[in-house]
């Protein structure tokens, strides 16, 4: 399962045929966004795929920058990943309570520390459930800790200095995956504080159109009609962005599965990019 796959997902019937294998880590990177009373660790506690381990995004990061769940440092990170039983050659298979959501950035998270052999099951827990999977509940047990070596991957990240860059040179490449009131500057962001609004040269692909119904993944070739109208350079690494930087791994993921693995996500995305005023910002009124 090199970082190159042919495809970034895997099904249901690919993971029961190999749950239990002693190289198989199976994460649940489940989470919700502000303002959801849903407990994802307790969720975790009473319905799981047999051996995962939760992965806590809000932990699992820069706990002291003032920004939701950054990246955090690939010490931090690999210590984490030591006690959750990950190490070095574990294929890692990603899933979230959702369908697909969380899961993605977890995903790109693995992938910028250094990790190749990592993919998300399609569908998340509701498609194993739906298949019969077989469930685990109660207080999950302490894993075996193993080495993990993290090398960060710069080239998969983008921070401020480089959006301004970016958007200085016309902001081609930029992918937005808020839902369209949102880019539009139409509705008010989740977290409070943010203007409204898009970085100026931002193509918006709202994660959602990238799902089906089942929250599940759409085909190469759904997902090919979805991009055809967005313009992207070969030569220029895409760069995902969202309200936190969650849902622009939805993007991510989505390109990869179209042989396009060098997605970078702006890990502070508009959490960082909205909250300032110092940033240039567009409204669908402005007639960009």
């Amino acid at each position: 399962m090199p970082d190159q796959a042919d495809d970034p997902l895997v099904d249901t019937l690919w993971l029961r045929s190999r749950l239990g294998a002693p190289d198989i880590r199976v994460v649940d990177a489940t989470w919700f966004l502000p303002g959801d009373p849903r407990d994802a660790r307790l969720m975790h506690t009473q319905e799981r795929i047999p051996g995962a381990v939760f992965f806590d995004l809000d932990d699992i990061s820069d706990t002291a920058s003032p920004l939701p769940h950054m990246l955090p440092s690939p010490e931090k990170f690999a210590s984490r990943m030591r006690k959750l039983g990950i190490g070095d050659g574990a294929r890692i298979v990603v899933y979230d309570a959702v369908g697909i959501f969380s899961a993605a950035r977890v995903w790109w998270m693995f992938r910028v520390m250094g990790a190749q052999d990592v993919v998300v099951l399609d569908g998340g827990l509701p498609a194993w459930r739906a298949a019969g999977g077989e469930i685990e509940d109660g207080p999950p047990p302490k894993p075996s800790e193993r080495h993990f070596t993290a090398r960060l991957r710069r080239d998969l990240v983008r921070d401020l200095g480089e959006m301004r860059a970016l958007v200085e040179r016309g902001g081609a490449g930029i992918l937005d995956a808020r839902p369209a009131p949102r880019f539009a500057g139409k509705a008010d962001e989740p977290r409070a504080g943010l203007a409204r609004g898009h970085m100026p040269g931002a193509t918006n692909v709202p994660f959602s159109t990238l799902l089906d119904e089942h929250q599940r993944m759409k085909s190469r070739g759904e997902l090919a009609a979805l991009f055809a109208d967005v313009a992207l350079d070969p030569r220029q690494a895409p760069v995902a962005t969202c309200g936190s930087g969650v849902t622009a791994g939805v993007v991510a993921l989505a390109l990869a599965r179209l042989g396009r693995f060098d997605v970078a996500i702006y890990d502070g995305s508009w959490a960082e990019w909205g909250a300032r005023s110092d940033t240039p910002i567009v409204k669908a009124d402005d007639g960009e």
